[in-house]
Parts: C-alpha cells; sequence; structure tokens
C-alpha cells in the first residue's frame, strides 16, 4: 500500500490515569515506534517496550495504539511523544532473473518514504537559513579545545565563527540610555553585572534589581555576595586557628590515659592460672561412667533367656502371655482375627516398618465389604510387569471441600483441588480497522493453544465471519488477519481441544477514518477585533464526527480568542485575536473524532490583520 500522510509524530499530555494513546502512522514492526516521555523540566526519557508499554496495530495503515504498562502511567507534568523510527537497512534482496512481486518492492520504497520522511522530520527541527538566504560556508574549522567555554556567533560577514565574548560592555548604567540584547552593564550601587535581555531605554534608578524594567535584565556576576562571602571566609579562618591550638592540649591529655590502661592489663594475667585446676577433676567421673554400662549388658542377657521360656508355652493358651510370639507362619484355618464392644482392630509395625498385603499367584489386594459382607471395594496392586519402580502415595492432610478432585503432585503427593477444563480467554482490548480491507491485528489473552480457530461476531446481526489467516504467536498473542464489513464484533478463539471463550465485550469496530474536506493551511486574514463566523472546518467519516483542538491557540483567550463548535466544526469569535494590536498568524491544530474513537488531525492558520502593520488599536 502506499504511503498518503507525512505524519511521523504524535504528542500527548498526560493526566495520571489515561494509559492508551493512539499513533496515526503505520509501522511495519513493533519496534519502530518510539515512546518519549518529556518532564516538565525538559528532561526526555526513551521508554523500553514491554518494560514499559506494550504496542497494538503494527501494520494498520491508520496507525495504533500505545498501552502503558502498571505503574508506568504519564503524570499531568509529563508529555508523551510517539514518534516512527524505521531501521535504516535494506533488507529486499533482488536476485537476477527472479520474479520481482509488487509487494516486495513497494514495501521497499514504503520504507525508503518512512526513513525520508524521519529525516525531514528531524530537518524540521534544525537549525537553518531561509530558502532565499545566503551563507558561503556552514561549517568552522576550530578545534574542540578553541572552542571550549566560548560561544558561537557571527562575523562581519555573516558567517559562522566561535569568539570569546558575551555580550557587548556599556560601562556603568545609566538612565535614559538605549541598550540593545546582549548589552553588559554595571550596577555601581552594588557593583553586579547585567546583561540586558531585552531592547529597552531605560529609566527609574539602581540597583537593577528593584528598577521597573528588571526583568529586562539577567544577573550574570552577583559581586555583592561575593563580597559578602569573601568577609565570612576571613572570620572562619581566624576561627579555625583557634580550634587548632584547643586540639593540640587534648593530645597530650589522651597521651596520660593510654600510659594507665597498661597497667591494668598486667593485674588481668594472674587470673588467669587458677581456671587449670579445675579440668582434673572431670578425667576422674569419665571412669566411673564405664563401670555402669558393664552392668547393663548382663541384665539383657537374661531377658533373652527368659523369652525362650515363653515360646514353649505358644501351643497353649495365650492370653497370661503378655509377650506372645510366632514360631512360624500364622494360618487362620479359615477363622477370623475378630474384635468385640466394638474395639478396633490395630496393627502397629515399629519404628519405619509397614503393614505389607503380600501378592501370590496374583498381585496384593484389599477388599472393603459392605455391612451385609455380600458387595466390596477393593484396592489391588498392578501385575509385577506393569511396575517401572515400586509406587508411594501420601494422603491428603484435608477432607476437601464438595466438588474437589484427588490430584498428585507428580511425586505422589495427594490433595484435593478444584478441576476444570483450561479454557482460552479474550482480553477485551478495543481495535478499529478499516472495512472492506484484510487487516493483520494482534489478540491478546490466555491459554491460547496452536493453531485456534478465530471468529468474528457482528454485535448487532449475530453474523459470524471467519479469520484469513491465524498465527500462533504464543499462549497470550495471536496474529490474525480478517476482512470486515462495517459494525461492532465479539471475538470468538476456539483451541483444537474444542474448549472456546469469547471476548465479554464488542472489542472490534471495522469503521472507515474520519477525514478532512478543508484543505490545510491558511483559513485566511481577519481584520483584528472581528465578531462573528471566522471560518468553518468540514470532514465526514462512517458515524458521527466531533471537532476539537489539539493546541492552545485557537480557543486561547489570550491568542486567537475563537471559540469552536465540536459539532459543526464552525470558529466563531466576538474578539478575534483578543487584546493584540499587531498582525499575528495563529498556528493550531484540529482534531476529528469518530463515535469509534478513530481521529484525524490537520494544522491550520488564521491571520489577523489591522489598518497600520504594528500600529496600536484599542478595544
Amino acid at each position: 500500500m502506499t504511503i498518503s500522510t507525512t505524519t511521523i509524530k504524535n504528542s500527548y499530555s498526560g493526566n495520571g490515569s489515561t494509559t492508551s494513546f493512539n499513533y496515526t502512522f503505520k509501522i511495519a514492526d513493533d519496534d519502530e515506534i518510539q515512546v518519549i516521555i518529556r518532564s516538565s523540566t525538559g528532561t526526555e526519557t526513551v521508554k523500553t517496550k514491554t518494560t514499559h508499554y506494550t504496542v497494538a496495530g503494527v501494520g494498520n495503515a491508520n496507525g495504533g495504539s500505545i498501552t502503558f504498562t502498571t505503574g508506568n502511567t504519564p503524570t499531568a507534568t509529563e508529555t508523551v511523544v510517539l514518534r516512527r523510527s524505521t531501521p535504516q537497512t535494506q533488507g529486499l534482496d533482488l536476485i537476477e532473473n527472479d520474479p520481482m512481486p509488487a509487494d516486495n518492492i513497494e514495501t521497499a520504497y514504503d520504507k525508503l518514504t518512512a526513513i525520508s520522511q524521519e529525516l525531514q522530520e528531524q530537518v524540521d527541527r534544525s537549525i537553518k537559513i531561509s530558502r532565499t538566504n545566503t551563507m558561503t560556508s556552514t561549517e568552522f574549522t576550530t578545534s574542540a579545545t578553541d572552542r571550549a567555554t566560548k560561544v558561537l556567533s557571527f562575523d562581519s560577514s555573516g558567517e559562522l565563527a566561535v569568539t570569546q565574548e558575551l555580550g557587548t560592555f556599556r560601562g556603568n548604567w545609566a538612565a535614559s540610555t538605549a541598550y540593545a540584547v546582549r548589552d553588559l552593564v554595571k550596577d555601581t550601587s552594588t557593583n553586579n553585572i547585567f546583561i540586558v535581555t531585552e531592547a529597552h531605554t531605560s529609566s527609574g534608578s539602581q540597583p537593577l534589581t528593584s528598577n521597573a524594567n528588571s526583568a529586562k535584565y539577567t544577573l550574570i556576576v552577583d559581586a555583592a555576595t561575593a563580597t559578602t562571602q569573601a568577609t565570612n571566609a576571613a572570620s572562619s579562618a581566624t576561627a579555625a586557628a583557634s580550634s587548632a591550638t584547643t586540639a593540640t592540649t587534648k593530645a597530650s591529655e589522651a597521651s596520660t590515659s593510654a600510659s594507665n590502661a597498661a597497667s591494668s592489663a598486667t593485674a588481668a594475667a594472674s587470673s588467669a592460672t587458677s581456671a587449670s585446676s579445675s579440668a582434673s577433676t572431670a578425667t576422674t567421673k569419665a571412669s566411673e561412667a564405664s563401670t555402669s554400662a558393664t552392668n547393663a549388658a548382663s541384665s539383657a542377657t537374661a531377658a533373652a533367656a527368659s523369652a525362650s521360656q515363653a515360646a514353649a508355652s505358644a501351643n497353649f493358651e495365650v492370653v497370661g502371655d503378655t509377650t506372645p510370639q510366632l514360631g512360624g507362619n500364622l494360618d487362620t484355618n479359615d477363622k477370623e482375627i475378630v474384635t468385640v464392644s466394638n474395639r478396633d482392630l490395630v496393627l502397629a509395625p515399629n519404628g519405619t516398618g509397614a503393614v505389607e498385603i503380600k501378592g501370590n499367584t496374583n498381585s496384593g489386594k484389599l477388599l472393603f465389604n459392605c455391612e451385609q459382607n455380600t458387595h466390596h471395594v477393593s484396592l489391588q496392586a498392578p501385575a509385577h510387569s506393569a511396575f517401572a519402580g515400586n509406587v508411594a502415595f501420601t494422603l491428603p492432610t484435608s477432607t476437601g471441600s464438595n466438588g474437589q478432585a484427588l490430584v498428585t503432585n507428580g511425586s505422589g503427593v495427594l490433595s484435593f483441588a478444584n478441576i476444570s477444563e483450561t479454557k482460552p480467554t479474550v482480553a477485551d482490548v478495543s481495535q478499529t480497522i478499516a472495512p472492506a480491507t484484510a487487516t493483520t491485528i494482534n489478540i491478546t489473552g490466555t491459554n491460547f493453544v496452536s493453531i485456534p480457530i478465530v471468529e468474528f461476531i457482528n454485535g448487532s446481526t449475530g453474523a459470524i465471519t471467519s479469520s484469513n489467516t491465524v498465527s500462533f504467536t504464543n499462549a497470550t498473542t495471536l496474529s490474525v488477519n480478517v476482512t470486515l464489513a462495517s459494525g461492532n464484533y465479539f471475538v470468538r478463539i476456539e483451541n483444537p481441544d474444542g474448549n472456546a471463550a469469547r471476548s465479554t465485550n464488542n472489542i472490534l469496530t471495522a469503521s472507515t477514518a474520519p477525514s478532512f474536506s478543508t484543505a490545510a493551511g491558511s483559513l485566511g486574514s481577519i481584520a483584528g477585533n472581528f465578531s462573528g463566523t471566522v471560518a468553518t472546518i468540514a470532514g465526514s467519516s462512517d458515524s458521527t464526527i466531533a471537532f476539537s483542538e489539539t493546541t492552545n491557540v485557537l480557543t486561547n483567550a489570550s491568542q486567537a480568542n475563537c471559540t469552536l463548535n465540536s459539532s459543526t466544526g464552525a470558529i466563531t469569535t466576538s474578539d478575534f485575536g483578543g487584546s493584540s494590536v499587531t498582525p499575528t498568524t495563529y498556528n493550531f491544530t484540529i482534531r476529528i473524532t469518530d463515535a469509534e474513537g478513530q481521529t484525524a488531525d490537520r494544522s491550520f492558520s488564521l491571520t489577523s490583520s489591522f489598518g497600520a502593520t504594528g500600529g496600536a488599536q484599542f478595544n
């Protein structure tokens, strides 16, 4: 496609809450836009993509938007500047006898045009001579060392020169003197030196800081303050000399204290000798403990003999045997081990021992019968051939909640968790595209799976339009190409597993961007102090449009002093130019915004005229 606009930069004022700002020019990649924040002091900071903002609308001929991330919203004292920045590289490789696709060549030409526009924008911000002016040479050869602390000026021939002179010294200040800009004068009441910042004829008296024309002078040498500081410095030097004498006396006193401390250290050494005699007593107590250990071993042998005697009685009654043991496998002989009086059957392995259900010809199994012993639930181990190793489960620490399922963490630790399908979501990020035009947009959300079905549902008719192509970027971003008729659309995403979701709102609008009918540039010359309709700016779109001023000139009471009708574009005034009596050209920018939030900006100017150029006039 062609590049039909020379706009490469948009500027907005922050307000502390707005996070999304539109750019009205095409970019081919989200790295081709530069986001700059300008502070109230003029400091400019280039922001970083992803860290500070995200980009939408890549490839859209009418531009798109950037959205600042959490914590990076521009404040009311900051200005947001969006500027296209195209890489100055050439990526088109034409091979002899190969086809030359028109799209490839047009894209390359578009890139060259974009770079040219960006270079022109830099040239427009440069200091340069006018088209009808002349200068023999715009270069100077003075070295960096020779240029240091100098100023750039023009010599007697109007050529560039590096000079030491700050201004023209006019001597002592005097009343009724015509001073020019950059004249230097001395205030004899304070000996301060001032530079003249506005041409005028002097009046009044000194000091200049309280003179009626004080705003037309700037202090460059503060001699009065320097004199006061010199006096203060002399006084400080005298006080310092006195402090030095006192310090010498204190050093002598410190030496005496050090000698006294050495005597105290000698007394501390004699106390250490007494501590060594206590160590001998501890050795005697250790010998007594060894004898007690030998006696305990003898008691253990006697206990083993008693156990052997108890085993001999096992074939008889075990009620009286408090430590019964088996001499072989226990066969229940088709009987059961039962309890009475609702007592529990307790199996108590010792230490790290476990209750083991062995397998035989079949894997080990536990049966849980109903109260009539006619039905059961069983737990059975897998067959030997199915095992890759031992399997261990750790039961949950709670009973969970209604509807939850038992899940494992992959290491055998079980817990209760809510089970639900992983459905995609579609973020409510509004976008506007041109109708009946194949356009590529980014759709963001979560849980996207390659490659989903993307459909667009007309919010008024319910008609469904499928995407032309879908490119899977990642689980949160899809690049989708679609052609839509005018209207508002929901976006529906369906993953390959059938899980689907639809945007909550109509987030995609197919709408023609607004345009101006009135040509840019001058709207004419209007008599100063005129009252009535100055001009009418016309524009159109496929929805209702509103007119507004993006500058602060046309509707500023201290400048053009006009009113802009937001519905009709009519510009009216009750006093064109306000209090101004000087012919002035007022440059301003008008914006058209349609119902979908699309905008178009155009620059205009109005010029005030008076009977005699520069003459005064009473309002």
